[in-house]
């Protein structure tokens, strides 16, 4: 991995609090802002409670100075040293999703709201009165889950009339299927005489008509007829989603994205309008674009940074496109979709390897996952070893070979634990109680020695990493049918939760040496809570607010 810089931290010869703060004023004098008066979890090993905790953090210049006891902490100060007192409450590593698809989220926000519609009338009465207010413009976004109603597929004709103008290709909030009114539709010249493309499936009524559903690849049948985005208006949707996401802790985001997405956050970065950390990654298809990119600007800095390339295996679980060796339950004619050419796969996942980029691929089904370790293993084979840290992201359904491959062969399985707490609604349906076993496997992965890294994957999930802690450790799902919990075996503690929103989700983009813990020398990413997550009942954990968001030192949000 070509990759950004020399460790931050200070020399190892300086050990324990005495000797560090000796060190650390003859590097960067007292504290700026000292943190007094409750509980911080360092990050640094996974156990809690620790037998003699932190109360204390030191800051400055916009690192971690020191982390201890309030009176060994206050030895720091001087005369313009700021104080905060925490009354008692947790400080945590600031959060860190390792898969957003960020500037899309902040489309999102502005956009039609269907996740939680739980009818069909709901669906419709939204999206008419959205129509009604804006009749010109195209409606996208949406995320709907037809889950939420029974699990019915909506159509085009269940939107016609209400969008008679408005041309609609609204997503499900997975992404992986999307629903075109018949404007849309004609706009983009589908008809019952367009085939299906490689890696998508039109949903059609008997007669062969397009019902508007359109499964993965299909979608860009009439995604690619749709207005680009201005400059501008991508420029309002990062600071939109940038705000929305300090609000609830996070610090650092992975954004699994586009070029556009990276110009994006460079004129924001150049405009010092950048409050967070950012791993742009573009599509697996630019990888010959970003091998030259480094070449000619580098990898970016601590605040902004590229290197990765994504690419997909297969679709997803709740549009029935989620690759399996067998067919699923509840639709016995298919076992799922391939959505890339695998022989081109392949040889991009090589190629861009072999370029030392990081390679980071969707894979949900267990047949999937199989055959993108295997390639991870034929890739090693070929390119020779070195720290390439391959990603899986999601990871959801393995088969019982794969779980003990990502420790083993040092993958990671970057997943998304609101993800469980959804789909454990009704999974067993498209699963059945075999197969169901393997899904989201948190504690036999982590047994297994594989290093997890979170995320939310906003816009398909709600970002907010809180919530994925809860759902991590309490395995709870949204219909509340599972008070103990969905396979409960897989549930994982506290400590385990948030080490995957800080220690390993900088690990999994190279940034474990800058951010992840509180330790001198690292950069004072950090997030006060209201409570503490990790002495209060678990299944409490989700009403837990962040009452304050810091980033190099600075605060971004406080509430």
């Amino acid at each position: 991995m070509l990759w950004l810089g020399k460790r931050l931290l200070v020399s190892g010869a300086c050990a324990g609090l005495a000797v560090l703060i000796s060190c650390s004023s003859r590097e960067a004098g007292v504290a700026d802002l000292i943190l007094t008066g409750g509980f911080v979890w360092d990050g640094v090993g996974a156990e809690m409670p620790k037998t003699e905790e932190p109360t204390a953090v030191a800051i400055s210049d916009g690192k971690v100075l020191a982390v201890g006891a309030d009176e060994e902490v206050e030895a720091l100060a001087g005369r313009g040293t700021e104080r905060l007192d925490l009354e008692g409450r947790r400080v945590v590593p600031g959060f860190i999703d390792a898969h957003t698809h960020f500037i899309d989220g902040g489309f999102e926000l502005a956009s039609v709201q269907l996740r939680d519609a739980d009818t069909p009338a709901e669906f419709v009465r939204r999206i008419g009165e959205f129509a009604a207010a804006h009749p010109d413009d195209w409606m996208i976004g949406g995320l709907w889950d037809h889950e939420s109603w029974g699990g019915e597929l909506p159509r085009r004709d269940w939107i016609d009339s209400v969008t008679p103008n408005t041309p609609v290709l609204v997503s499900r909030l997975d992404a992986h299927m999307a629903l075109a009114n018949s404007h849309a539709l004609e706009l983009a010249g589908v008809t019952a005489d367009t085939p299906d493309p490689l890696g998508g499936t039109i949903v059609r009524y008997p007669d062969g008509r397009p019902t508007g559903i359109l499964k993965d690849v299909a979608s860009e049948l009439v995604s690619r007829v749709m207005p680009g985005r201005s400059e501008a208006a991508r420029d309002e949707a990062l600071h939109t989603a940038v705000q929305h996401a300090v609000q609830r802790g996070v610090t650092m985001i992975g954004d699994m994205g586009y070029w556009e997405g990276l110009e994006t956050y460079r004129r924001a970065h150049s405009a010092g309008n950048l409050p967070i950390r950012v791993y742009s990654v573009v599509q697996i298809d630019g990888r010959d674009r970003m091998k030259a990119f480094i070449e000619e600007h580098g990898q970016g800095d601590h605040r902004l940074f590229w290197g990765g390339v994504k690419a997909f295996v297969d679709g997803s679980l709740g549009s029935t496109t989620a690759w399996f060796y067998d067919p699923y339950v509840d639709e016995p004619e298919t076992s799922g979709l391939m959505v890339s050419d695998t022989a081109e796969l392949r040889n991009a996942i090589v190629e861009a390897d072999a370029a030392g980029l990081q390679v980071i691929v969707h894979a949900i089904g267990d047949k999937a996952n199989d055959w993108l370790l295997d390639v991870y293993a034929e890739t090693r084979e070929l390119n020779g070893e070195r720290d390439r840290r391959a990603r899986i992201e999601h990871a959801q359904h393995l088969s019982v070979a794969a779980i003990p491959r990502f420790g083993a062969e040092g993958v990671i399985p970057s997943m998304q634990p609101y993800h469980a707490a959804d789909d454990g609604r009704w999974a067993i349906r498209r699963l059945g109680p075999e197969r169901i076993k393997r899904s989201y496997v948190f504690r036999d992965l982590l047994d297994g020695g594989a290093r997890l890294a979170f995320g939310s994957d906003w816009t398909v999930a709600l970002i907010d990493p809180l919530l994925g802690i809860h759902a991590a450790v309490t395995r709870r799902t949204l219909d509340g049918e599972n008070p103990d919990g969905w396979l409960p075996e897989q549930k994982i503690s506290v400590a385990e939760a948030v080490a995957g929103y800080t220690t390993g989700a900088a690990y999994a983009c190279f940034m474990e040496d800058f951010v992840g813990t509180l330790e001198p020398g690292k950069y004072a990413d950090l997030v006060v809570l209201s409570d503490d997550i990790f002495t209060i009942d678990p299944v409490e954990i989700d009403d837990v607010k962040v009452d304050l968001t810091m980033v190099e030192g600075e605060v971004v949000f406080r509430r």
